[in-house]
């Protein structure tokens, strides 16, 4: 035995000479713009990045000569970080389609935190108005030449832009969660008891309450008074301005109207929101991936299957195959999606007649059918509304004994029978068709440069449905029609619902043909997960219209961004050009013919 030292392990023999890649196929975008735009190559990243200052011309071409004339999405993310010499700057992501069907194309502009200016693209898409306000309102993103530039969820006069990253909110206590008096310590106490009441409120510097100047509604009576300009009438009147809200009945929630008026005829009106504003997004980014599940149930909580498959969509494209769900669990998710459908559309026809005076009739009946829809959502998921029942990779629990027999009843059976009744009793009437026709009139280029989506969309003549025009879960398995109406006022937005209720039904009596037995689940149902680097935008035909969700990892178990693309909001774009030169009556039913719940507007 000697004191020789081990050798050292061989070093690994070189590696051949790998094959060299072949080139990326460029596509139009980037032919049509070869020294403009470069691939986003962060990667799980996707699209491409563009200058600022060639914004503008690049969306007129990707509208104009590719024929991506459908904004869909536009946000922002926070790239921030304390570290030396780290890269820190905002980014405003853009998702723009084809109103004839296929994927995205994803654009982004990069500006720095301390000089966040991008050009404003209202007069390109029309639909980016209310998104690049709130982009400006929570990043403080300034969109040179925006018609209207005002904060849309907080109030004007808010100290900073609450989305960044460095702004903390009052009751701050850490920045991810699960918090550590909570887990691991299990030394449980509210940050309110630390924080007592007479001390929590925190001013700007300067900032001295007793003598402060209201600044929100000089500004918007000023926007309304601008766009009042363009209407012309033969005789000059004096115009009044009325506000419809928030405290109001018909306006569906906290919402307000304010609508400029010329005798009874509307010459402008601002929707006025956030009085229900919680910054949802900013308590998605502080929980886990998994705790955000039963949050998405109050966004449209009329709707919360719907938004479980939204968020559950857009994560799984992240985690990749080993979140791909099982056969069984794919064909629960469209049950609970369509009859999530059938519910909402019961809903709006019966709170769209109450709106046209029918107080409370056809609304019960309604009513009536959708109760038998919640018995099988609490029954499967133990609840009527909130029901945080999709899970990554499959649905927390199967369908309990007898449900599946008692949805077979209701599609088959039941559900057809009673929305034949409420068509015959709804559709001939004298009031319904006299309150609706003509009324509200979107012509299919109007709906969409305004982003409108779902119902509003196809009730203007224009057949998308994101079900077939760019297909998610196994929806391409099943046989249905696009419902689509070609006069694009009130009345027709009312059937559409009726059309798609039957078409829902169509889906549903296929789907509980075929569901076949198995796992519900891939996988342990994890209370928590690890998501890749990356980001991703999942989205579903929602009840009403495009639900989606842009969300970035980075790699931890907290999301990065979270962003709720949210169909109630974006549909309410349109809602002045829907009402200008209408009568004071009709705004009441023209909000409730684009069918809106405040907690998806106002997140």
């Amino acid at each position: 035995m000697t004191d020789q030292a081990p050798a050292a392990p061989a070093a690994p023999a070189a590696p051949a000479p790998a094959p060299s890649a072949p080139p990326v196929k460029k596509s139009a975008f980037e032919k049509r713009f070869p020294d403009v735009v470069k691939r986003d190559e962060r990667a799980g990243y996707e699209g491409f990045i563009v200058p600022a200052v060639k914004l503008r011309e690049v969306a007129k071409a990707l509208r104009d000569d590719l024929g991506f004339d459908f904004l869909s999405s536009l946000t922002a993310v926070d790239y921030f970080s304390e570290a030396p010499n780290a890269p820190n700057f905002i980014e405003v992501v853009y998702h723009v389609f084809k109103s004839t069907g296929g994927g995205a194309l994803v654009f982004k502009v990069q500006v720095p935190r301390d000089n966040s200016v991008v050009p404003s693209l209202v007069d390109i898409y029309p639909g980016a108005d209310f998104q690049e306000r709130e982009a400006w309102d929570l990043y403080g993103v300034k969109f040179e030449g925006h018609p209207d530039l005002r904060r849309i969820l907080m109030w004007e006069g808010f100290a900073g832009h609450p989305m960044r990253k460095d702004w903390k909110e009052a009751y701050y206590e850490e920045e991810l969660k699960p918090f550590k008096n909570r887990w691991p310590e299990g030394q449980v106490y509210r940050i309110e008891d630390k924080n007592p009441y007479g001390k929590n409120n925190k001013y700007p510097q300067g900032f001295d309450p007793e003598n402060f100047t209201e600044t929100a509604d000089p500004l918007l009576y000023e926007n309304l008074e601008k766009a009042a300009r363009a209407y012309s009438e033969d005789i000059d009147t004096e115009q009044v301005v009325v506000n419809l809200g928030p405290q109001h009945p018909s306006t569906h929630g906290v919402f307000r109207m304010a609508v400029r008026l010329d005798g009874e005829t509307i010459v402008a009106l601002k929707p006025v929101m956030g009085y229900l504003h919680r910054n949802h997004e900013k308590i998605g980014e502080r929980n886990t991936w998994i705790m955000n599940m039963p949050f998405t149930d109050r966004l449209d909580y009329l709707s919360s299957m719907s938004n479980n498959f939204g968020y559950a969509i857009a994560v799984e494209k992240l985690m990749g195959e080993k979140a791909a769900p099982p056969e069984r669990a794919e064909y629960i998710r469209i049950i609970m999606a369509e009859l999530t459908r059938i519910s909402n559309h019961l809903w709006a026809i019966g709170f769209l007649l109450n709106d046209l005076g029918a107080f409370f009739t056809p609304a019960l009946y309604a009513i009536t059918e959708r109760e038998l829809i919640l018995d099988v959502f609490e029954a499967t998921a133990g609840s009527r509304m909130m029901c945080n029942y999709f899970r990554f990779g499959g649905v927390a629990r199967d369908l309990p004994a007898g449900i599946l027999e008692k949805i077979k009843e209701l599609v088959n059976e039941r559900l057809p029978r009673k929305i034949d009744e409420l068509d015959l009793y709804l559709t001939e009437n004298e009031l319904v068709r006299s309150r609706g026709e003509g009324v509200g009139v979107i012509t299919p280029e109007e709906a969409i440069a305004y982003s409108a989506a779902g119902p509003v969309l196809r009730a203007s003549g224009v057949p998308y449905d994101i079900r077939r025009a760019d297909p998610y879960s196994i929806y391409d398995r099943f046989k249905f029609d696009v419902a689509v109406r070609y006069h694009g006022d009130v009345y027709d937005r009312y059937m559409i619902r009726v059309d798609e209720m039957r078409q829902s039904l169509r889906i549903l009596q296929q789907a509980v043909k075929e569901i076949p037995g198995g796992e519900i689940m891939t996988g342990k149902n994890p209370y928590q997960v690890r998501v890749p680097a990356g980001e991703a935008y999942g989205r579903v035909e929602g009840p009403k219209g495009e639900l989606g969700f842009y969300i970035v990892s980075n790699g931890k178990a907290n999301p990065y961004r979270y962003h709720v693309r949210a169909p109630s909001f974006i549909n309410l774009t349109v809602l002045e050009k829907m009402c200008v030169g209408n009568k004071i009556a009709d705004v009441v039913v023209n909000l409730g013919s684009i069918d809106i719940v405040l907690g998806e507007v106002d997140r």
